[in-house]
């Protein structure tokens, strides 16, 4: 047995032990605490049937206010988070200021959406303001860190040929990296969007706006087929966005040349 394998098994066996020991802490391996927990599961289920439609209007235009939530959150995110990644890049920049860059991106990523939501009521008030500046900010975390990692992708040989005909780095920035990573960059920006949809849908727990609000007004209140209603709203237009997301991402993304044999052949030294 090499040390390599030796080790690969030391880790296993670390990681199988943590794993049974967190279980165990949590009760989760206690047949007294799972049984009575699945039958309560199960009487949970039972009242949401059958969902209540008489609150579909009133869900409806819940969602559009959450809808509207993640595109203004994801819009001010992207217009922030994408100036601060071309100074996050170390392509770029010197390590002072991408390092300051980076920093700022991790700690905007360390508070959660719904507690940049939290933040924002206590300053604009309740409603879907404080939502969208909540999920903004929460963007720009995520954002600027995956988009300074498309732009430091970029092919050197790329970088190297246009910083010698640009005049700084502004035009490095727009005739080089944006193009080249471009792909990357709308495929992200797409994918928060479809995550933001699913964030705002609980920045009504705080009073931030969006289906969020009837949600935890349901539980609350018991109302659990209202409850499932809201629920069916909720995944029907995430899954209707996912759609609509790939769709889009079809036809604006470059597709990647198609490097098959007849290409590998062609591009082989004679």
């Amino acid at each position: 047995m090499t040390q390599r394998v030796l080790i690969a098994r030391l880790v296993y066996a670390a990681i199988l032990a943590a794993a049974v020991v967190s279980l165990y802490r949590m009760s989760l391996l206690d047949p007294s605490v799972l049984w009575p927990a699945a039958q309560r599961l199960a009487g949970f289920v039972r009242s949401l049937f059958p969902p209540e439609w008489d609150v579909l209007r009133t869900l409806l235009d819940a969602m559009r206010e959450t809808i509207e939530i993640a595109f203004v959150g994801t819009l001010l995110g992207f217009l922030i988070a994408l100036p601060l990644a071309f100074v996050a890049t170390r392509t770029l920049f010197p390590p002072v200021v991408t390092g300051s860059a980076r920093l700022l991106f991790g700690a905007v990523r360390t508070i959660p959406s719904l507690l940049w939501a939290v933040i924002f009521v206590i300053g604009f008030g309740l409603g879907p303001a404080a939502g969208a500046l909540g999920v903004a900010l929460y963007s720009v975390g995520y954002l600027g860190k995956l988009f300074y990692e498309a732009f430091e992708a970029v092919d050197a040989e790329v970088l190297e040929a246009v910083r010698s005909v640009a005049k700084n780095r502004l035009q490095l920035m727009v005739y080089a990296v944006l193009p080249e990573s471009a792909n990357a960059v709308l495929s992200q920006l797409f994918f928060m969007f479809e995550y933001n949809i699913r964030a705002s849908s609980i920045m009504g727990f705080v009073g931030a706006g969006g289906i969020g609000f009837y949600i935890l007004g349901y539980i609350q209140l018991l109302q659990y087929q209202n409850l499932f209603t809201a629920l069916i709203v909720t995944f029907v237009v995430v899954m209707a966005v996912d759609y609509l997301s790939a769709r889009v991402r079809a036809l604006v993304l470059t597709p990647a040349p198609e490097r098959g044999p007849a290409a590998v052949r062609t591009e082989s030294p004679a």
